[in-house]
């Protein structure tokens, strides 16, 4: 049997070969199965090669459309596969997925970079990039143009052949040296549990988190209490357990992840992904990676990046000792007789917000069912955009736990689908993200519309409880969900510029605005209802969530700068490293620590925001977008917080306008001026004087 025989055999009933027979022509989960991913990216990759060559090779002279855009509109079935695979490797991964994705990764970078790395292709772009002055563009083909030619230009494009090979080189070892330890983390995280056949040990977790710990025991066939180092189980344990040598002992097992050696150590990864940065931005010709990083970001150097983080740390630390001797006293009254830790800082505190506002998670659950939260934050994009959300059986979904839905707009106009991931799973990485699955773009007259998944790993329901939501869960819906309303009501020609394709400190801008109505009264009162009695949350606890609203909220700021300063310090290094990773962490975080460091733990072999993500010298943009979202919920909290004018100017000149044009003329085109770090100062109750 020839060779083309056998590839065409394995391309037979592959459904990425096939036009989805499925409503908005959505991902036919039912039928992909895993055994379809590698020929499918194997073809898709073949087929974007001829594409590419296909533009190469045209006898017209290089134009706008038949180079810039053809490129832009090439490698759409490698999208088809590509979105999936990746989607499935974060939300429901298997080792044969994992398998695969250490197959592919490095075959994938190869093909990105002989792309990137024509020659003749390089020649076309520069052709038309150099006319740009002349030519009569749309902002959004101007920028399309300009990141067209500044992605092969700081990609290598302009090397030398022989940097060319060390430079396809470096980004395949990168490519898999990222993707390694992302894997290793959720492994040793998986891979930890502590079972407890003494109730007593856990006296003050409250009577769900016993249940859901009771019911880890049972899945993994075993009587007790089972803790584990997920969110939902390690937050609330903290927050709760009496027992101090318990807390320090899950504490410690968290903090030591991926670092004590075994088969996920991270050490030897740090190391080698930062020195593999800096060269790779020493080859293309910058000091650092965070120089190299920093080319697309509204703070265009790391000089703006710490003069934010500097700015913030002087305003805040004051604030944020005073809230640690507070927190220290507490504890002292309360017979405690030794210095805080780092695992007696969540208990001491909740316990102290407890007695300063009467209010904790286990007052507020019962009013944040998961559902009526759902109900909730739908209607409140109802409200402001006029969208509505209509779950569809029919989508087929990658998870039983997985809804989809159609979204339209006020006039029935169908807008986006939205896919909702709730819960942990093994298979699911931690935290909470949004992705696309199909991102938003018009060819010709037909406009594309995205399909948008948000994922979570929100408590589960229990045997008799349904899934509460902690105030935090509910913030962090608002936060998912804002990505999700910037990635479904994009306007946008080019797919590479619709939605969320903006610069990396901008991104966070639309997430973290949605946070802001969590406290809002005209907000909670329309969907915050008891889950057993149905009554309304009452206004006196709504008054004591705004008023405890910044409790703390100085020494989360400067644990916030920790990161940044953290990532930075990782990536303005000059020479590669070779010295020892922890020490050089606690260095670089020490300015913002308040509470003791303790030895043989840190942050860096799990951080993978930085170091598996795409936070590279970017994590700083959390709190550059706070700056943002302060002075933008500032106009919503002038007008009405369901001003519709407030919010048809948001969505016109931020929401649908992805990164068609520089993000602060578009913030500016909302807000009328460039921001202040007054605003979340005063958000905060920081006191300047």
């Amino acid at each position: 049997m020839s060779t083309l025989t056998v590839a065409a055999k394995a391309l037979e009933g592959n459904p990425f070969f096939e036009t989805y027979n499925t409503p908005h022509q959505t991902i036919p989960f039912h039928k992909i199965k895993t055994e379809h991913f590698y020929p499918a990216f194997e073809e898709a990759m073949n087929q974007h090669v001829l594409e590419v060559d296909t533009i190469v090779n045209n006898p017209q002279t290089p134009d706008f459309e038949n180079t810039i855009v053809a490129l832009e509109h090439s490698g759409s079935l490698l999208n088809k596969v590509s979105s999936p695979f990746y989607n499935l490797l974060s939300s429901e991964t298997t080792d044969e997925l994992q398998e695969i994705a250490e197959k592919i990764s490095p075959l994938l970078t190869e093909h990105s970079n002989s792309i990137r790395l024509n020659e003749k292709l390089f020649v076309r772009i520069k052709s038309v990039y150099l006319q740009k002055d002349s030519l009569k563009l749309t902002p959004e083909q101007q920028m399309l143009l300009k990141d067209t030619y500044e992605g092969f230009a700081n990609n290598g494009a302009n090397l030398s052949d022989s940097d060319k090979v060390i430079y396809r080189e470096l980004s395949k070892d990168l490519n898999l040296l990222t993707l390694q330890y992302g894997q290793n983390v959720l492994k040793e995280t998986n891979k930890y549990s502590l079972l407890i056949t003494d109730i007593s040990l856990l006296s003050g977790l409250p009577a769900d988190l016993l249940e859901m710990l009771a019911s880890n025991a049972k899945t993994s066939g075993k009587e007790g209490w089972l803790l584990n180092l997920k969110a939902t189980c390690y937050v609330p344990f903290m927050k709760y357990a009496d027992n101090r040598d318990l807390r320090r002992e899950v504490y410690l097992a968290n903090s030591s992840k991926c670092m004590l050696g075994g088969e996920f150590d991270n050490l030897d990864n740090i190391r080698k992904i930062v020195n593999t940065r800096l060269k790779i931005a020493n080859l293309l010709g910058y000091k650092s990676f965070a120089d190299y990083e920093l080319i697309d970001r509204m703070a265009d150097d790391k000089s703006k990046v710490y003069d934010l983080l500097d700015k913030l740390l002087v305003a805040y630390r004051p604030t944020a000792e005073k809230e640690y001797t507070e927190v220290q006293d507490y504890a002292d009254r309360n017979g405690s007789y030794f210095k805080i830790q780092p695992w007696d800082w969540s208990y001491y505190s909740e316990k102290l917000k407890a007695e300063k506002f009467s209010v904790n998670d286990e007052m507020l659950k019962p009013y944040f069912e998961l559902e009526n939260v759902k109900k909730g934050i739908f209607g409140l994009a109802t409200r402001l955009y006029g969208i509505v959300f209509t779950k569809n059986k029919e989508i087929p979904v990658y998870h039983p736990e997985v809804d989809a839905y159609d979204v339209t707009d006020e006039n029935g106009r169908f807008l986006a689908v939205l896919y909702t991931d709730f819960h942990p799973r093994e298979g699911k990485q931690a935290g909470a993200w949004m992705n696309d699955f199909k991102a938003q773009k018009k060819i010709g007259k037909t406009d594309y519309r995205p399909q948008i998944t948000v994922v979570m790993n929100f408590t589960r329901p229990t045997d008799t409880k349904p899934a509460l939501l902690t105030y935090d869960e509910v913030k962090t819906f608002l936060h998912e969900f804002g990505h999700s309303l910037h990635g479904m009501l994009t306007k946008c020609t080019y797919e590479s510029l619709s939605g969320t394709n903006v610069y990396r400190d901008f991104v966070e801008l639309p997430s973290q605005l949605m946070e802001n109505w969590a406290s809002e009264k005209e907000f909670l009162d329309g969907f915050a209802t008891h889950y057993q009695t149905g009554e309304n949350i009452p206004a006196e606890l709504i008054r004591k969530i705004k008023d405890s609203e910044n409790f703390n909220n100085a020494y989360f700021c400067l644990r916030q700068l920790g990161f940044g300063y953290l990532d930075m310090a990782w990536h303005t290094i000059e020479k590669p490293f070779e010295g020892d990773i922890i020490n050089y962490e606690k260095e670089a975080m020490a300015p913002t620590q308040i509470l003791p460091m303790i030895p043989n733990t840190g942050m860096s072999p799990t951080f993978s925001h930085i170091f598996a993500g795409g936070y590279a010298a970017g994590y700083y943009s959390y709190k550059w977008a706070e700056v943002l979202d302060a002075d933008a919920f500032s106009v919503f909290s002038k007008n009405g917080i369901f001003d519709k004018k407030t919010a048809e100017s948001f969505r016109l000149h931020i929401l649908e306008k992805g990164g068609t044009e520089h993000p602060m003329v578009l913030y500016k085109r909302f807000r009328g001026q460039e921001p202040t770090i007054d605003a979340i100062l005063k958000r905060d109750g920081i006191d300047q004087k």
